[in-house]
């Protein structure tokens, strides 16, 4: 189900993501994707990262996904992004997620400088900004559910 939503979208996503993530690379195997979605899952169960996939009623189609990561770059306390696949884009579901995302943020998580990365900035921009300082143990809990 997500290698084919990805990839169905892939020359969109690429433009979106390709610069910052090398993401989804036009050749991305499904095996790749597989491997993908196991660090993304370790990334969760570590609470470093969180993903979540928006799937239509049935639960059988992705129409989409939404990141929250610890920052990359300085200034940010996080880091989200979104988006929907291709036969998505400029509709009500795409405005919808637009406008739920922050609200959400705001709401239910503990960020008090959070960026949206593509939205309030640009990727070019944010590939420009200097690196966030390495956190001295890669290995802490960094607690960003907002369930705590």
């Amino acid at each position: 189900m997500v290698w084919l939503a990805v990839m169905g979208s892939q020359p969109r996503l690429w433009s979106i993501f390709g610069a910052a993530w090398g993401w989804p690379r036009d050749s991305m195997t499904y095996q790749q994707d597989r491997k993908d979605l196991a660090r993304h899952e370790a990334e969760i169960a570590a609470r470093q990262s969180f993903n979540y996939a928006l799937l239509d009623d049935a639960e059988t189609v992705l129409l989409g996904c939404v990141y929250i990561d610890p920052p990359e770059k300085q200034g940010a306390d996080g880091e989200i992004c979104w988006w929907v696949v291709d036969d998505r884009v400029g509709t009500d579901l795409e405005r919808a997620l637009d406008a739920l995302v922050p609200r959400w943020i705001a709401a239910a998580w503990p960020f008090t400088h959070p960026r949206y990365l593509g939205r309030d900035l640009s990727w070019a921009d944010w590939l420009a900004l200097p690196d966030q300082d390495q956190d001295p143990d890669p290995d802490s809990d960094l607690d960003l559910d907002p369930a705590g």
